[in-house]
């Protein structure tokens, strides 16, 4: 008996978390002997969500995996990779192509999308808080927002999507980092008193976990911090305002007000750490205000996602893209210096740079080969160097 509402990895893998005209189709090619008929089929992202000029490819190692074993060749972008909705001339640019015998994949399209679609958009709302945090610290705290199952996918996108730290277990177990965290308010109500809360926690917790105080369950946030400094003392790494939207006011000059109470009292070592409704456009003004580290939860846990769409463009050979998309086999090239995008159709001249007239690279590159999986498949903090690579050439 399932207890809870999730697919397993072996429902996934058979196909059975697809939509039902998916294996309505296959029954019907089959019936009519064209499941055999071989196809080439690009993954193509439609207009991103608000405007943004570019995404972060997410989700590619879950793709390798469900295409593992299946008489398939895939080329892809690698994981991480920046993607735009079209080249620099107006052509819808593959991020995956597909090839092989239609009747052996057309079930996997749903469950093809869905590991790609969700993870790109987390990966792509944190890396555009990457850029506007710059150096400060980052902390994925939205697991609590969405389904349980989701938790490791979350945190392993959000972290490729450059922040620095995780709140949950299973994804900071995924990541191979320690989680992050600080302390609720559930602990100072149960203790009945902030500097009791505090100093247990500072007695029980190891010495390697930050101390960074919760200080804004009963007094005013400046009162508690100072509490918080005069209890721990140089112990103290931080204090975190948590404090519901409703009760902020103006947010930047409480961080101000802090921050300078802090310091008149020999406190400037103590880091000022805020959560609580954040997102890109009002973190700049903490910056300004004086945070220096972000627990960022439902703005990139519960990021839009990027509309991908697997389409047949070429079949047994022949042109057959529908109305809107575009026929044949196609490579992207890309500039490395700075990052403009070409897309030809494969067997076309290396191409130079409209831009800075620099050689350009191959993008779509063997992911799986009949079933095997012959790319590398990096580790998290890899794929998230690159992705920072690729953000100093990025604007928003």
């Amino acid at each position: 008996m399932r207890v809870f509402h999730c697919a397993s990895d072996e429902e996934i893998k058979t196909g059975e978390t697809t939509d039902i005209y998916f294996v309505r189709t296959k029954q019907v090619i089959e019936a009519k002997g064209l499941s055999k008929t071989p196809v080439i089929a690009d993954m193509t992202p439609g207009k991103l969500p608000h405007g943004w000029p570019w995404g972060i490819l997410c989700g590619i190692e879950e793709e390798a995996r469900l295409f593992e074993g299946i008489p398939v060749d895939v080329y892809s972008m690698p994981e991480g990779s920046v993607f735009y909705h079209e080249d620099s001339r107006g052509i819808r640019e593959p991020v995956m192509r597909i090839e092989g015998h239609y009747g052996d994949f057309c079930i996997y399209e749903t469950p093809l999308l869905g590991l790609i679609c969700q993870a790109s958009g987390v990966a792509t709302r944190a890396a555009r808080i990457r850029k506007v945090a710059r150096d400060k610290t980052l902390i994925s705290f939205g697991i609590r927002r969405m389904h349980p199952v989701l938790s490791p996918m979350i945190d392993r996108a959000a972290y490729i999507g450059g922040f620095d730290g995780v709140s949950s277990l299973t994804g900071a177990k995924l990541l191979g980092v320690k989680p992050s965290g600080t302390m609720p308010h559930a602990l100072i109500i149960v203790f009945g008193d902030q500097v009791k809360a505090w100093k247990a926690f500072d007695e029980v917790i190891s010495a390697d976990v930050p101390r960074v105080a919760l200080v804004d369950t009963y007094y005013d946030e400046k009162m508690e911090a100072i509490m918080a400094a005069e209890t721990l003392k140089e112990r103290l790494f931080g204090v975190r305002l948590d404090t519901p939207a409703s009760r902020k006011g103006n947010f930047a000059e409480l961080i101000r007000e802090v921050r300078w109470e802090l310091d008149i009292r020999g406190f400037d070592h103590v880091k000022i750490f805020v959560s609580g409704g954040l997102n890109e456009e009002n973190i700049p003004e903490l910056i300004e205000a004086g945070a220096e580290a972000f627990g960022v939860g439902t703005s990139v846990s519960n990021a839009p996602t990027i509309d991908f769409a697997l389409d047949i463009v070429e079949m047994d050979g022949k042109l057959c893209a529908k109305r809107g998309k575009m026929g044949g086999r196609k490579q992207v090239w890309r500039c490395p210096k700075c990052l403009t995008d070409i897309v030809l159709l494969v067997g076309k001249p290396r191409p130079k740079c409209p831009q800075c007239g620099s050689e350009m690279e191959e993008m779509l590159k063997p992911l799986i080969k009949n079933g095997k999986i012959v790319a590398e498949l990096p580790k998290p903090d890899k794929i998230r160097r690159y992705v920072l690579k690729q953000l100093e050439k990025l604007q928003l």
